[in-house]
């Protein structure tokens, strides 16, 4: 045996004993196979390589091309939490991490390099940088405790199929809170949601702050009882239910959520759905009657009186206060489900309508719609609202609003239109005529409903371009929402059990081509969700395999 032999011989059994007593000698690059490359939600382009990179204390992380600080700052931070090493940010151009910044790159995507030598991430935003890191976490791996934390050598070429990745809470049945808000929030980014719509107000509870109007929290943010169990099940809980956000709350809320690159959009109800602000002040119905914040959940008879000026001051201040608190360009106004009959049975509203040439209440409602919308735009915003905007009859399950009559009224074109009930060719219509459109059909969005009406391959299933959109209108599909109204479920248990594991189908539909999506590999990239969702004690559904 000569002595090259000899000494790699050597080298073999000294190694043998160092692993034996697990001293070191562990090896600190490995090849990775396909199988192991689950990533959620699923990139729309990825090649693997051979060998991978490995993370050590010290690895250093720069900037080049004029990339933001931050972008360096929050992934270091992030990847110190992962890892408990040590990582450094410098702009040492030889660094293991390097982020540059790529023009050419739509404005959420990144391209992932990784290799034995190091990392290079480009992007043309923060947000871009923000994505990848969410992908350079999910592929870090550790073999052993002693082993170190290793990324395989692979190349990632990535962009979400849609603009408007959306979760929305209900905070007005049930108020949640910050911590749960935040909660939500962090899983929200880490499956590349960018949208959290927030509905604030409705009958059952005013959940924020107004500084001009202190009674709409005084008084329309608690109730006296809640409903309980089902529609109409005749029962209560027993127990007074209320709280809601300051203003300084709502702050510290969409900055921790603008650090995510999550957009929050808050909801102001109107007209209908306006109880719990009725009960504040009196003057804001078209009934002129006093009422309490309700306990039964449901729709209610009474409306803001929107042929009355000081209501529609009163709207326009509230939207002033939202402005204020929230930079998102779109704000909601709700819209749906509005009970006509108080206004038809109303002398006063009667005459304003014929004095105004107002044919039916739905085109009084759009009528004020489109004001609000003009002055939403006028402060450089827009306006948002559930399709019943558009005047048409949506609700013919509905005893009371089946004989409605359509409106007229054309609705003004800068609205972004919240579809979520109705034929899809209404969705189709409205997105050649050139609406805005987040589809959030609720037989395949609402997160209230059961898992037997919706289950997790329904949910991955969904498509937010109706079937038959010809292709020059898609760009009008600006993306979806998921929805979680929570009339049913009082704890924050009940809301994650409801959420978890379906908001990660929903964020995948949201983020991967068709051609990418594949239901099997996206349970397998799930499997390793949950065990994050695990270690968090979030309260997912668990769901069969079969």
């Amino acid at each position: 045996m000569n002595a090259k032999a000899l000494f790699a011989k050597g080298v073999f059994l000294l190694c043998s004993i160092f692993l034996l007593f697990n001293t070191g000698c562990v090896r600190k690059h490995r090849s990775f196979v396909s199988d192991e490359i689950n990533l959620l939600p699923q990139p729309n382009e990825v090649i693997l390589s051979e060998n991978s990179f490995a993370l050590e204390d010290g690895i250093t992380i720069a900037n080049s091309n004029g990339v933001d600080a931050s972008a360096s700052n929050w992934l270091a931070k992030n990847l110190m939490q992962k890892t408990a090493l040590e990582i450094k940010v410098d702009q040492n151009s030889d660094a293991d991490i390097v982020l540059a910044l790529d023009k050419n790159l739509d404005k959420e995507a990144y391209h992932l390099e990784v290799s034995p030598k190091g990392i290079h991430i480009s992007a043309s935003t923060s947000a871009g940088f923000f994505y990848a890191g969410e992908t350079l976490k999910q592929l870090l791996t550790k073999d052993s405790d002693e082993s170190p934390w290793l990324v395989p050598s692979i190349s990632i070429k990535d962009a979400p199929r849609f603009g408007w990745r959306a979760y929305m809470l209900d905070e007005s049945r049930y108020f949640h809170g910050a911590d749960f808000v935040k909660r939500i929030l962090d899983q929200m980014a880490s499956l590349k949601m960018n949208v959290f719509h927030w509905h604030l107000t409705d009958d059952a509870g005013w959940r924020i702050e107004i500084k001009k109007y202190p009674k709409l929290t005084e008084v329309g943010a608690f109730r006296a009882d809640s409903e309980i169990e089902t529609w109409g099940s005749g029962k209560l809980s027993g127990e007074p239910h209320g709280g809601f956000y300051t203003q300084e709350q709502i702050r510290e809320l969409v900055a921790y959520a603008a650090e995510r690159h999550i957009t929050i959009v808050p909801e102001f109800e109107i007209p209908g759905h306006s109880s719990a602000a009725i009960a504040a002040y009196t003057w804001l119905g078209t009934a002129g009657e006093d009422i309490d914040v309700p306990v039964k959940f449901g729709r209610h008879y009474d409306n803001y009186d929107v042929t009355n000026p000081k209501v529609e001051q009163f709207v326009k201040d509230v939207l002033l206060e939202l402005f204020e608190l929230f930079p998102s360009e779109v704000i909601h106004i709700g819209g749906d489900e509005v009970g006509y009959q108080v206004w038809n049975e109303s002398k006063h509203v009667q005459e304003y309508m014929k004095e105004h040439g107002i044919k039916t209440a739905a085109d009084l409602q759009i009528q004020f719609t489109n004001k609000i919308s003009k002055f939403i735009e006028q402060n450089g915003r827009r306006m948002m609202g559930w399709n019943e905007i558009m005047g048409k009859n949506i609700h013919g399950d509905f005893e009371e609003k089946k004989h409605d009559q359509e409106a007229q009224t054309e609705l003004a074109k800068n609205t972004v239109v919240h579809f979520w009930k109705g034929d899809l060719n209404l969705a189709t219509e409205a997105a050649q005529k050139g609406y805005g459109i987040v589809n959030s059909l609720h037989s395949n969005t609402y997160l209230d409903y059961n898992y037997e009406s919706i289950s997790l391959e329904k949910a991955y299933s969904f498509d937010p371009i109706p079937e038959g959109l010809e292709s020059q209108y898609h760009e009008n599909i600006y993306g979806l929402g998921c929805q979680m109204w929570s009339e049913w479920t009082p704890t924050n248990k009940d809301v994650e059990r409801q959420t978890f594991p379906r908001i990660a189908a929903y964020a995948e539909v949201g983020w991967t081509n068709l051609s990418n999506k594949n239901f099997e590999s996206f349970r397998n990239a799930l499997k390793i969700k949950q065990k994050e969702w695990d270690a968090l004690g979030i309260n997912y559904a668990k769901i069969s395999e079969e």
